[in-house]
């Protein structure tokens, strides 16, 4: 069996899994079985397959078949402009989430030191982005879970930022180490009564931890609001990440800490995805 007659079988049963994007997952996952860029895979089709690389294609082919997300299949994501590594433990990194890397580097475009917390750090994606483009900048990373950590850990060492990174297991309400110029966050904010209503794709295999924001998907917005007064600087800014209808509700919350709104910023939808706020 040739890489053509592989993919198209693949193809076809993602297709009738109801996989959307099944003939580029098809192609995707071909490209790992032979740890080649996709576009290599494409120009070789009539290169024939071992029959172990036939088997590793067909188990892939499965596991995505049960709606598991290509990222958690690879290991890896691409975001911003780099690569991080992936596990089941950490949200996968989304598109939409790099307006809140747009922002922080739109607000910090004259500044050569800044100290950055990232509360929930995940894989790292958000900071260690950041940081690439600001080699002057210095990064703080807290979650409350290990796994979590040792993944992001893997990051900061596969973009040697190791220099410039620490991180804490814990969570925002008992820490107090050192004050901040920027606070970044993507927190749970989704409902917890929507959960149920996700992709399975979402709900099956992503930390319902990170998505989960409690009864009115504001609660861990208010926590990093409230706690993070003690640890931004006069005049820092607190960049968050918010579902499409909580704007109005979260620029309450920020202004009765203190905080003034500086931007909300839409994602490549049209959606309300980022808030921007200054300690007065």
């Amino acid at each position: 069996m040739n890489i053509l007659e592989a993919i198209k079988k693949g193809n076809d049963t993602l297709k009738e899994n109801g996989i959307k994007s099944h003939k580029l997952d098809s192609e995707i996952l071909m490209s790992e079985v032979f740890n080649k860029k996709r576009k290599d895979i494409i120009l070789n089709f009539d290169t024939n397959l071992s029959i172990k690389q036939i088997e590793l294609f067909n188990n892939l082919i499965e596991e995505r078949s049960k709606k598991k997300p290509i990222a958690y299949l690879l290991g890896k994501k691409e975001f911003w402009k780099y690569e991080f590594d992936i596990t089941e433990d950490v949200l996968i990194p989304r598109p939409d989430t790099e307006t809140v890397v747009e922002q922080a580097l739109k607000f910090t475009k004259n500044k050569l030191k800044l100290k950055i917390l990232d509360v929930g750090v995940g894989s790292g994606c958000i900071l260690l982005s950041i940081l690439k483009e600001r080699k002057g900048f210095y990064g703080t990373g807290i979650d409350i879970y290990k796994k979590t950590l040792d993944i992001c850990k893997s990051n900061i060492k596969k973009l040697d930022l190791h220099n410039r990174v620490k991180l804490f297991k814990s969570d925002v309400d008992n820490f107090n180490y050192g004050k901040y110029d920027l606070i970044i966050s993507n927190p749970p904010y989704i409902k917890k009564f929507k959960l149920k209503y996700l992709e399975r794709d979402v709900y099956d295999y992503e930390p319902i931890s990170a998505l989960d924001g409690g009864i009115d998907g504001l609660l861990e917005l208010k926590n990093v609001i409230n706690n993070s007064s003690k640890l931004i600087k006069k005049g820092g800014i607190l960049i968050l990440e918010i579902a499409f209808d909580q704007k109005d509700k979260v620029k309450k919350i920020l202004i009765n800490n203190g905080y003034y709104i500086k931007d909300v910023i839409k994602d490549f939808a049209k959606n309300n995805r980022c808030i921007v706020s200054t300690k007065i």
